[in-house]
Order: C-alpha cells, then structure tokens, then sequence
C-alpha cells in the first residue's frame, strides 16, 4: 500500500477533508462573503455539515458488514467527532448570531420554535458521546459505554424531527435526510436482530 494511503495517513487526509467546511465558512465569514444574511447562512451551513457527518457516521457499520468496506472503520470516532464539533458550531451560532447572546430569550425560543426542544437533547447526547469516545473512557465505562454509544440512535431520530419541524415551505431536505438516517439505522439495528 503506498505510504499516503496508509491508516495514518487516511488519518490525516480524513481529518483535513473534514475542517475543510469550517475553514471554508471560517472564510467566507472573514472576507464578508455570507449573503445578504450571514447570520442565517452560518447556522444552516453549520447545520447541514453536522448532519452529514451523522450520516457518514452511521453509514460506517452498514458500509464494513453489508459491502465490506473496512477501510474508514477506524475512522468512525473521527467522524463522529466532527458531528459533534459542528452540531456544537451550529448550537454556537445560533445563540450568538441569532439571538445575540441573549440567553434569557431561550425559554421564549423553546416556546415559539419547538425544533429546539429536539435539538438540545439532541446536542446534550452528542456531548456525552464526544465525551466518552477516548480509549479510556471505553475502559472507564466497561459495558455502559455500548449502551451510552447507541443513543446515536436517538439522536438520529431528534435530528430528523428537528429539520423536519422547522421547515415551512419545502419538506425536500427532511425528507432527504430523513430516508437517509432512517436505513442507516435500520442497517445497523437488523444486525442486532440477527445475532438474537
């Protein structure tokens, strides 16, 4: 295998391809280059990256059992991360750019915008798994951390309901999305069924 294919390198070059969309808004943030509403596009661009990077996430296990693709499986944790690093980008600017840093309108948010009831719980899981993805924190939690890992299952489901319920006009992109996530988790979930 040549040196810049190997799992060190796919490292690297994984690691990489993945800031690239924060770099790339990073930019387009510096240079003023966000639209007539930076705001907005800042939180839905952040939004959609953590949202592929929950489906490249789960569509690491079906990829390696059902086409036998093992090579980004060692990665998995990497990905998983980068969901949880731009779903935090996400939650950030929304707070800072859309509300102003006004914490105290929150609760008015969760009254007047119900997607944020799915999309809190939804980002609070993401940071236990963040949190307990370290080699140590597998020994630390012994058979816990399993189960503490297959709440990705709820989290896809809150991140289904948190696009699919802010949308007024076009369904297309939950919809999308939502098929996506949905036989993700069905291919992982039937391997289970199996071994019973």
């Amino acid at each position: 295998m040549p040196k810049l294919l190997t799992k060190e390198w796919r490292r690297v070059w994984i690691f990489l391809l993945s800031l690239t969309p924060g770099i790339w808004l990073g930019w387009r943030l510096y240079t003023d280059n966000l639209g007539p509403e930076p705001a907005k596009t800042l939180v839905i661009s952040t939004g959609i990256w953590a949202v592929n990077f929950l489906v490249l996430t789960l569509a690491v296990t079906p990829a390696k059992k059902i086409a036998h693709l093992s090579i980004v499986s060692p990665h998995r944790r990497m990905l998983g991360l980068f969901c949880w690093f731009y779903a935090s980008l996400h939650l950030a600017c929304y707070l800072l750019f859309i509300l102003g840093a006004d914490f105290q309108s929150i609760a008015q948010e969760l009254t007047q915008r119900p997607f944020i009831v799915a999309s809190i719980p939804a980002w609070l899981l993401l940071s236990l798994l963040a949190i307990t993805s370290p080699q140590y924190m597998l020994r630390l939690c012994g058979k816990r951390w399993k189960y503490i890992h297959r709440s990705i299952y709820l989290i896809a489901l809150l991140v289904v309901a948190h696009i699919a319920w802010q949308i007024r006009a076009s369904y297309q992109n939950a919809l999308v999305y939502g098929f996506l996530l949905i036989s993700l988790l069905a291919l992982r979930i039937w391997p289970l069924q199996i071994r019973k």
